[in-house]
C-alpha cells in the first residue's frame, strides 16, 4: 500500500468539476484507491462519496492506493491535485 499527503491548493477543494476529474482519474487504475480528509474515508473511484468528504481549498488529505499500480496511481493522483484540476 502506497500514501501520500497532500493539501489543497485550488480554489475549490474537491467539489464538482475538481471531484470528477480526479475520479476519472482514480478509475483509471486498477488498484484500491481511498481518500481521508476531517476524519472520514471515502472510495477516490465514487463520486458521492468523494464529495461527502468535504474537502476544502486548504484541507490536508491522504491518498491511499493499493493494488499493482498503486506507485504510478498515487503519483499520477498527487499531479492531478498539484496542478491539473479544473474548477
Amino acid at each position: 500500500m502506497q500514501q501520500n499527503r497532500i493539501v489543497l491548493t485550488n480554489g475549490s477543494g474537491l467539489h464538482a468539476r475538481p471531484a470528477a476529474q480526479f475520479v476519472k482519474k482514480a478509475a483509471g487504475f486498477k488498484s484500491s484507491v481511498t481518500v481521508e480528509a476531517n476524519g472520514k474515508k471515502a472510495d477516490a473511484k465514487s463520486i458521492l462519496q468523494l464529495l461527502s468528504l468535504g474537502a476544502k481549498d486548504g484541507t490536508e488529505i491522504v491518498i491511499a492506493a493499493d493494488g499493482s499500480d498503486e506507485v504510478e496511481c498515487i503519483s499520477s493522483l498527487r499531479e492531478l491535485l498539484r496542478g491539473g484540476l479544473v474548477e
